[in-house]
């Protein structure tokens, strides 16, 4: 019994840096990370994470660190190339959380499903993370015959047109235009 008193009390363990009070429950999530909700029945709502992310460097690699500016040359975000297309795994998401202050990453969706290696020419990627694809990228007729109807039209007025009439009001100013 003495020795437990004197465990208690031995100067040692009050030297000892306390860990702090944990609070019992909250939801634990990977990493160690304990959430506490304010509400006791919260639920997580479902959430499937993209596999790509479009990433885009939104500023220069000059007077950063030399390892900083390896991440980007490893991700090919060079002085040329701003954006590129990378997956969602841990250990690019390591390197995106080192230079998260140098860059902006927006996850990629398939709105109309995911393109199949037949549709890889006609993708397109947009700036807010929609992956669309576009088969047909041949013009249709009509559109054709428009534009032509457009150029052929007499009465367009082209920028000629437009300078002659400008010049004509500005030298007949009270007899008016044509």
């Amino acid at each position: 019994m003495n020795q437990k008193l004197l465990k208690l009390f031995n100067p040692m363990t009050n030297c000892l840096r306390q860990k702090g009070y944990k609070a019992p429950g909250g939801l634990r999530y990977p990493g160690g990370i304990i959430y506490y909700p304010r509400n006791p029945d919260y639920q997580d709502p479902d959430y499937t994470p993209s596999k790509l992310f479009r990433v885009e460097r939104i500023k220069p690699m000059k007077h950063n660190p030399y390892w900083q500016k390896k991440i980007l040359q490893d991700l090919k975000i060079h002085d040329k190339d701003r954006v590129t297309v990378v997956k969602n795994i841990p250990e690019n998401n390591m390197r995106l959380w080192k230079v998260k202050h140098l860059i902006k990453v927006t996850p990629i969706t398939f709105p109309y499903g995911e393109p199949t290696t037949n549709d890889i020419n006609y993708t397109m990627l947009k700036e807010n993370g929609q992956c669309l694809v576009k088969k047909s990228l041949e013009t249709p007729p009509k559109e054709i015959e428009a534009l032509d109807n457009f150029h052929s039209n007499s009465k367009k007025m082209d920028s000629t047109t437009i300078k002659k009439d400008s010049r004509h009001k500005w030298n007949n100013a009270f007899t008016g235009g044509f």
